[in-house]
């Protein structure tokens, strides 16, 4: 399937040749399922006759599309599995179906690529904690039964987020105690292009902060 990279800021576009198509089978991003014909649509969409989804021909539709779940509500995590469906990206090109998916899941395909090459950077929770200022630093004194209850049930859960946990608590851990499911990249489907998380976002941190004040 497709594989889009960029570097030096240039948008690069690899396209594998047919054998290695069939071979890989690479057609689901997240909620985001890839047609063959360089189109985009959610993945419960697959099935759906093309003139019962809304068409978009630019790949700055995902944007829009992406912004809001089915309810109208302002989607603050891209990788939150509330993607609204209805609707259909047929695109001209690769390039222009990586610019889409970049507007789905940002740089999603960069951070694979970087795993893929033993070259992806991984930050333990604590030292992400150790960074906050100001009113986020309180998080630092985050305990590890609030930690895992954190990231196992509230904002990293597969029900709050579709990203695999590459981070582990701290340094010296030698085993991440969250589900398989959401650690283990190698178990991810065959035809699905995993989406990677490589250090906790802003928005756990926040969560961190008033797990902290009720632990207080």
């Amino acid at each position: 399937m497709l594989q889009c990279f960029k570097t030096d800021d240039k948008l690069l576009s690899v396209k594998m040749n047919s054998t290695q198509l069939l071979a890989e089978q690479k057609n689901v991003i997240g909620q985001i399922f890839l047609g063959t014909d360089f189109s985009l649509r959610h993945i419960e969409d697959r099935h759906v006759d093309v003139n019962q989804l809304r068409l978009y021909k630019t790949p700055e539709a995902a944007r829009e599309v992406a912004r809001y779940d089915k309810e109208g509500v302002y989607r603050p995590l891209k990788t939150a599995p509330n993607l609204r469906r209805g609707w259909l990206l047929q695109l001209k090109n690769e390039e222009q179906v990586c610019l889409a998916l970049d507007f789905f899941y940002p740089a999603a395909l960069d951070l694979y690529r970087a795993w893929l090459q033993a070259a992806l950077q991984i930050t333990p929770l604590r030292e992400t904690l150790e960074r906050q200022t100001g009113m986020y630093q309180v998080t630092r004194q985050l305990s590890e039964k609030g930690a895992q209850k954190l990231i196992g049930k509230m904002c990293c859960s597969k029900s709050g987020c579709l990203r695999k946990i590459l981070w582990p608590l701290t340094a010296d851990q030698t085993r991440n105690p969250l589900p398989l499911e959401k650690t283990a990249v190698d178990q991810t489907p065959p035809n699905e292009i995993p989406l990677l998380c490589r250090e906790a976002c802003n928005l756990l941190v926040a969560a961190a902060r008033e797990v902290v004040k009720g632990e207080e």
